[in-house]
């Protein structure tokens, strides 16, 4: 490999990624002219196109995908062993990437986050919101943040956050010309609030569980939306019924502008995790997971 040949590669990843030479080039600071004529020099190289390019857009072409996939994990190795070398400093340093999902990054990471941050001036964080699963390694992530249940097995996973629990609510004025639901099948004949999985493209169901018996309701209604924010403002505004995490509504239930109904149906369920393949903790890494970790009230 010549001189100057992983610079340009990660280079490449970073417009690839961005799908933007402007945003690249903040990215990596340099002028988007001089990234632009890297990425000519390493096409030229190489011998094929990598990069499609427009007058307003660029992205990578069917050999830049390629390429771009089989980079991303190398690149992610390199930044660990550089990371690593933060033992031989005496204090972690380096780079973290995280993905998550809106409640997690509001609810775990927004509260944290900047006491790190000032607590290890040598350590930088990237986080990116998405509600999709990703695969680690090839998206280039260090660790990630999600649900429990939808952790992987083979993944090491630690706890950053106590148990929860989705509640149906919905207000007194939505309430008051419409009757009370009793079991999970009394939702068809009321207004839901749909949240729709980008990932997977489906609607998120609604899951209850009532004296070992599991249900999954699919609900109908007149709005579907795919950001949590719109969701919980049109069931506040009593535009219908909404499935909210008891953390987002617990003091509009206990001070009446929100009733929850189907309380005998809505369990508990495993918390936020942070999540990593166990074979990869980077100095870094393992500073913000001592930061994250949750531990219930009342242990040691």
């Amino acid at each position: 490999m010549r001189r100057g040949d992983l610079d340009d590669l990660a280079a490449f990843a970073a417009v690839a990624r961005a799908r933007s030479f402007t945003r690249a080039a903040a990215e990596l600071s340099l002028s988007p002219s001089a990234l632009s004529h890297a990425m000519r020099s390493l096409e030229a190289r190489l011998g094929v196109r990598l990069l499609a390019r427009t007058t307003r857009s660029v992205a990578p072409t069917a050999a830049g995908e390629r390429l771009l996939r089989s980079l991303d994990p190398a690149l992610a190795e390199v930044a660990r062993g550089l990371s690593a070398l933060a033992d031989w400093r005496g204090a972690p340093s380096g780079a973290v990437r995280l993905t998550t999902f809106g409640y997690a990054a509001r609810t775990v990471l927004a509260p944290a986050l900047p006491g790190f941050l000032r607590e290890h001036a040598d350590i930088s964080v990237e986080v990116i919101v998405e509600d999709r699963l990703v695969d680690l390694v090839t998206g280039g992530f260090d660790a990630g943040i999600r649900l429990g249940e939808t952790v992987a097995k083979d993944m090491a996973a630690v706890p950053v956050g106590p148990a929860l629990r989705t509640l149906v609510v919905g207000t007194p004025d939505y309430f008051a010309t419409r009757p009370i639901p009793a079991a999970p099948a009394d939702l068809e004949g009321h207004n839901c609030i749909n949240y729709r999985l980008l990932g997977g493209g489906g609607l998120l169901p609604w899951e209850f569980e009532h004296n070992g018996r599991d249900v999954r309701f699919r609900p109908g209604g007149q709005l579907v939306v795919n950001d949590e924010l719109l969701a919980a403002a049109a069931v506040r505004a009593g535009a219908g019924l909404g499935y909210m995490l008891e953390h987002d509504v617990a003091d509009e239930i206990a001070d009446g502008r929100l009733i929850q109904v189907l309380d005998p149906w809505c369990p508990t369920f495993p918390g936020c995790y942070l999540y990593y393949p166990s074979r990869h903790v980077t100095p870094a890494l393992r500073a913000l997971i001592d930061k994250l970790r949750w531990t219930p009230v009342g242990t040691s």
